[in-house]
């Protein structure tokens, strides 16, 4: 199979979430890197594409131009799809032209910034024969597959409840002052209403979705900011309720100091609870009611795993296997959707759907913070 041809726009030098793009696209081979416009900067985005091995002809200093030479390139020599690694107030107007310009899109989460914006990208996808993913990368471990399966499977019995929980420490101070990453993610007209809770948050929330195949209907949250001056909330929680009737507690905040990306979930239903870990990732507790606890393990060769969860290892137990793995199992997803013809949600992949799950979080969470009546309706836009 000959690689599918990746442009990239943002990600340049300098900018974290782009070089994480670019290895986990390549670690299965699926994809080679053929244009960028990887900064606004000149100098960065020559740079950049020169350390990347990409043609300067193909180097591009906008976006909106590099679509419109891609699309004048003979089928056989366009990119094929777009990754989109620019701040969040971008993700939406790149995708749509992108879309409207027959390209495929791989975005960086959150899909936008708002919910009108996101169903209007979802119309627009709903229209083309193109393909959107989006980059929830905590999606893409195996032992989350695992506890996606153990809950479906009856294994655990009916969900009662599930707790929920990002910390990170990176914005105790005022990173903003001197961060260009801290700077955007809390600038509300690049970031959107949110900060902390649309960047973790959102994960969060998606992560509790995915893993009880079931969604939050009801929520009652608070949001806060700590730091001085800061424009955006940096810290929050939410009590949630689930369409089946599960009840929990969701927690995210930037300013934990000392912490890192200690996103964890349990899950307890009338048989038992599992327990799943970012930063421990190759684990997956389970406690059933009637035997001691067990600790399943990732890995190939590992007893007791379901097919999704096997299918997303590459290496026998007892190897580490992470972020960037998780992540590229998304993107080996994509890819393989790309080459069975899908259009619109890959197969295994987070899309718009998950995009549109996560603005109506947003929505509901600045409603209850900036309301007397703290129990808000979660609207069901995305479920079906």
């Amino acid at each position: 199979m000959q690689p599918i041809r990746m442009g990239m726009i943002g990600g340049g030098e300098g900018a974290f979430i782009g070089a994480v793009h670019r290895h986990a696209a390549g670690l299965d081979g699926h994809y080679t890197l053929v244009c960028g416009a990887f900064s606004r900067n000149e100098e960065n985005n020559l740079r950049t594409a020169e350390t990347l091995n990409v043609a300067k002809a193909r180097t591009y200093d906008n976006w909106q131009f590099m679509l419109e030479e891609e699309s004048r390139l003979p089928e056989d020599e366009r990119m094929q799809v777009v990754v989109i690694v620019t701040p969040n107030h971008l993700h939406v107007p790149i995708s749509i032209a992108a879309i409207k310009a027959g390209f495929h899109v791989f975005c960086e989460k959150p899909a936008g910034v708002n919910l009108h914006e996101v169903i209007t990208l979802q119309d627009t996808l709903n229209a083309s024969h193109s393909l959107y993913g989006l980059a929830h990368t905590y999606l893409g471990y195996p032992m989350v597959w695992q506890a996606k399966h153990m809950v479906e499977s009856g294994q655990l019995g009916t969900i009662r409840k599930v707790f929920v929980e990002y910390p990170q420490g990176w914005l105790s101070a005022n990173e903003e002052s001197h961060n260009k990453q801290a700077a955007w993610r809390t600038d509300p007209a690049l970031a959107g209403g949110s900060g902390c809770m649309g960047d973790i948050g959102t994960h969060a929330f998606g992560l509790v979705e995915f893993v009880l195949n079931d969604y939050v209907n009801a929520l009652s949250g608070e949001l806060y900011t700590h730091v001085e001056g800061r424009r955006l909330d940096d810290d929050g929680a939410a009590l949630i309720k689930t369409q089946k009737g599960a009840t929990g507690v969701l927690i995210a905040s930037q300013v934990c100091a000392g912490e890192e990306n200690v996103l964890k979930i349990r899950v307890y239903g009338e048989k038992g609870g599992i327990e799943w870990k970012q930063m421990e990732p190759n684990s997956l507790v389970y406690r059933p009611t009637d035997a001691p606890y067990q600790v399943l393990r990732a890995g190939l060769g590992q007893a007791g795993l379901c097919d999704q969860a096997i299918s997303r290892c590459r290496i026998p137990g007892g190897h580490p296997e992470g972020y960037l793995e998780a992540m590229a199992n998304l993107y080996t997803g994509f890819a393989n959707a790309i080459r069975e013809g899908q259009t619109g949600q890959a197969d295994g992949v987070p899309g718009v759907k998950s995009g549109l799950r996560g603005m109506v979080f947003i929505d509901a969470m600045l409603a209850s913070a900036q309301s007397e009546q703290k129990w808000q309706t979660v609207s069901d836009v995305g479920t079906q």
